[in-house]
């Protein structure tokens, strides 16, 4: 029997299982796909991220990956420019934006490295329940064989159509419509830091990752879904365009190294994060609109703030639901803004926003702290301090 049953092995699992597993507790990892594997994503780590991999110790091992540094953010929108970073977190200012097939296996590496028994290719069927608890869970192994684990918690890191949340319940507790779609690929000979680009109805991101390849992706209103999903490439290519004109131009003299990936499922909403014997985490506890690109260093905060929580009491039933309802309600300080701001951008609604990002200009240290906001280095009620609001108030 293990203490604590992790199902998913990516960003939100793999950190939470090492860390477990370093406070003692003998803890099993189950990840359907056989690693290393891609998966959708957008990449990028934000400064609060890159902090927590330092912490972790994996952070060299990321680096030593190939994944371009990055030190230099620009937005971009009808009538603005702006160009800075944010400010460091706990003395990290550099960030990265690995290919998935880079970084999971290195969490899952870490995970290992504190004493998980980590199984990939294996593809959790359904949970154990003994009265209304869970208890453990059956799967197949990579052979096709039905197995059965047991442990104190089960903790469901197993993304958007989380199979712990379907078994267990757990409802939305807060719940928004889908507002984008994205479609994005991997260019080659396309020189780029961190850029973001905007107008009424698209949103463009530009992120180097490994292999000296450049990420770009583009962000559609959902309604526009069917239409873009019939002609993506075009769409894409238009988009850019009409966006982004010269760094069209920069993708016109380079050459795209993979097909286009995309989705129209960007879900928002936080769900129930946790019950008796089980524990939400990641994607399956809490998703937004991808164009923040918040999720991976979102996922590495929720581990450490479960795992942190939860700490030596596992096997105290009163301690254990006391942590748990503490994480819940982590979650929702911690998150609360960092979600509306994603829906707010997601909008695709530049004006407003515009409109007070063109007074930033030329006041370094609040472009900078703006770019804060969007990394979680600076919250959004530090960042309207008195410097900004006389600044608007004058302008």
């Amino acid at each position: 029997m293990y203490d604590v049953i992790v199902i998913g092995a990516r960003c939100a699992g793999s950190p939470a299982a090492m860390l477990f597993a370093q406070r003692g507790y003998r803890v099993l990892l189950l990840e359907k796909a056989r690693f290393p594997q891609d998966t959708l994503s957008s990449h990028y780590i934000h400064q609060p991220g890159v902090a927590l991999l330092g912490r972790w110790g994996l952070l060299d091992e990321l680096r030593a990956a190939g994944c371009r540094p990055i030190d230099h953010q620009s937005y971009e929108a009808p009538g603005v420019r702006l160009d800075g970073f944010s400010l460091p977190v706990d003395g990290y200012r550099t960030t990265y934006a690995p290919r998935r097939y880079v970084l999971d296996p290195i969490l899952a590496g870490g995970a290992v490295a504190a004493g998980v028994d980590f199984r990939d290719g294996c593809a959790v069927t359904d949970l154990v329940f003994e009265d209304d608890r869970v208890v453990g869970v059956r799967y197949t192994t990579p052979g096709g064989a039905e197995a059965t684990e047991r442990a104190r918690l089960v903790v469901g890191a197993d993304g958007m159509r989380s199979l712990v949340a379907r078994k267990t319940g757990a409802q939305n507790v807060i719940e928004h419509p889908r507002l984008t779609c994205t479609y994005y690929s991997y260019w080659a000979g396309v020189p780029a830091h961190f850029e973001l680009y905007e107008r009424q109805g698209r949103w463009i991101g530009v992120i180097p990752t490994n292999d000296d390849l450049t990420l770009i992706m583009t962000y559609f209103p959902q309604d526009e879904f069917s239409a873009v999903r019939t002609a993506v490439e075009p769409a894409y290519l238009e988009a850019v365009r009409t966006t982004a004109p010269k760094l069209y131009e920069r993708m016109s003299a380079g050459s795209r190294a993979e097909q286009l990936y995309g989705t129209g499922h960007q879900e928002n909403y936080f769900r129930k994060a946790f019950g008796p014997g089980w524990a939400l985490l990641g994607d399956a506890v809490h998703h937004k609109d991808s164009i923040t690109a918040r999720g991976i260093t979102d996922a590495f905060i929720q581990a450490q703030s479960l795992t942190d929580h939860i700490g030596d009491e596992l096997h105290d039933d009163a301690a254990l639901d006391a942590a748990l309802r503490g994480y819940e309600d982590d979650l929702d300080d911690t998150f609360a803004d960092v979600y509306q701001g994603a829906l707010n951008v997601a909008e695709l609604k530049p004006e407003g926003r515009a409109e007070m990002l063109r007074k930033l200009a030329g006041h370094q240290e609040l472009t900078d702290r703006y770019f804060s906001t969007l990394s979680g280095a600076c919250s959004i009620d530090d960042f309207y301090n008195a410097e900004l609001l006389t600044l608007l108030d004058q302008s």
